[in-house]
């Protein structure tokens, strides 16, 4: 029996963005998702049905929509991520408790998102958390390559100069976890408490607590909440 891994040790807190950091029931994604399907309806002249079976297929095969596109058309990613981006926050509220959980971890604490630097930067604003982290690794910082790609991670490691067996990954994703735990990450995955996100699963599994998986959990702040005391200082 695998023993999960534990945080004692913890010295760099990772976070995904988009479902991670704020529940999928405040519904931002459903707007950049949408952004996504107008942006392909109106790119290669299709009705939004069409546009968005397209869209899912590139995502299905390539990991983000934005990947096929580059793949397949040779798409200007600039020009699509700031597109699919221009979204309203306001669905997003500041989260006192949140920022207090954040805030309690010693050590450093980024974000690593297949989203922009923008993007992110607006979504942590809106939360009120936007002081409290170290920086932000976008999927541009990796050349468009997006988780789960195993580069991503190693090229976030190189760059902020994170020891792995010391750093902690929160995802929404479960295959986003895979490689942070093969190279010695502690992976958490943050699961809805409605369940209302199937689109965004890339396959069933993704909501499960697979082997790589070492902790599960619906609430991020009462989780980080928990952990603090025992975060070690920086």
């Amino acid at each position: 029996m695998t023993t999960s891994r534990g945080f004692d040790s913890v010295e760099t807190w990772v976070f995904d963005l988009d479902n991670t950091l704020y529940p999928p029931s405040c519904r931002l994604f459903e707007l950049i998702d949408l952004r996504m399907t107008q942006f392909i309806g109106e790119r290669f002249g299709l009705d939004p049905v069409e546009a968005r079976r397209l869209q899912k297929h590139y995502y299905r095969e390539h990991g983000t929509t934005l990947r096929g596109l580059m793949t397949e058309h040779g798409i200007d990613p600039h020009e699509f991520m700031d597109f699919v981006h221009d979204v309203d926050h306001g669905r997003l509220v500041a989260t006192p408790e949140l920022a207090a959980a954040i805030g309690a971890l010693r050590g450093k604490r980024y974000i690593l998102t297949n989203g922009s630097v923008r993007h992110a930067e607006g979504v942590a604003r809106s939360l009120g958390i936007d002081h409290l982290f170290d920086g932000v690794f976008d999927v541009a910082a990796s050349n468009f390559v997006p988780k789960p790609e195993r580069v991503v991670y190693e090229l976030f490691l190189e760059r902020f100069g994170v020891e792995p067996t010391r750093a902690a990954m929160f995802e929404d994703m479960a295959h986003n976890l895979l490689v942070p735990y093969e190279l010695g990450m502690t992976t958490a995955l943050v699961t809805p408490r409605d369940g209302d996100v199937p689109d965004r699963l890339m396959r069933a599994s993704d909501g499960e607590k697979g082997a790589h998986v070492d902790h599960l959990t619906d609430d991020l702040s009462g989780f980080l909440a928990a952990l603090a005391p025992a975060a070690p200082r920086a």
